[in-house]
């Protein structure tokens, strides 16, 4: 780790993983180098190995902000509200996941490669903010259907969080997958993050409320 301040060692790392952002807006994790975050920071394009020593440990740590960013609109939402219906908090939460594209696409398409390519130390700080997700998300549970029990609960998060990883592929297609399918004959029906969402926690928690 370079000498300097604190402030200053997460101002770089935050920067690395913006200009990692940027990128994965417009290119996919393979097409992505080093080389090119680099080149989208202010400083030496070898200085990344001072706070990062691979591009998947970039990668984590986006996903970890994108988890962080997750658990504040949770937390928002269980202090805006003293009650909701099943189909009001489906649609509230379904609206806090249709902004975290990133998380979704990540979670989807790279997550083992991020993890099999990172730290030990790297992966146990993003295990700990995934670990809040899931205790933000089962807090609103708490708050919002108090007929659920811990067993409700648990089985709502395990339907729920395996859904996410499936979800992005669901709403996005390149037009070659279109082709593709085009060619094969299969109907591609245009669902989006929100409406997907929306629907399968509306129905998960439709006996609570």
């Amino acid at each position: 780790m370079p000498k300097g301040s604190a402030a200053l060692t997460k101002a770089r790392r935050e920067e690395i993983v913006q200009a990692c952002a940027r990128l994965y807006e417009t290119r996919s994790f393979r097409e992505i180098t080093l080389k090119e975050i680099g080149e989208q920071t202010t400083f030496t394009r070898t200085s990344i190995y001072n706070y990062f020593h691979t591009k998947e440990e970039i990668f984590l740590a986006l996903l970890q902000q994108e988890h962080e960013a997750w658990n504040q609109d949770l937390a928002a939402l269980c202090q805006s509200h003293t009650t909701l219906t099943a189909e009001a908090f489906a649609e509230a939460l379904a609206h806090t996941l249709e902004k975290r594209t990133c998380m979704l696409k990540l979670m989807s398409m790279n997550l083992y490669d991020l993890e099999a390519n990172s730290r030990l130390e790297n992966l146990a700080a993003f295990k700990r903010e995934y670990a809040a997700t899931l205790a933000a998300l089962q807090h609103c549970l708490e708050v919002f259907f108090p007929a659920m029990t811990g067993e409700d609960r648990q089985a709502f998060l395990y339907a729920f969080f395996p859904f996410l990883f499936g979800v992005y592929p669901y709403t996005t297609a390149t037009e070659k997958q279109k082709q593709a399918m085009d060619l094969a004959h299969i109907h591609y029906p245009r669902y989006s993050i929100y409406t997907i969402t929306k629907s399968l926690v509306a129905k998960l928690l439709q006996p609570f409320q």
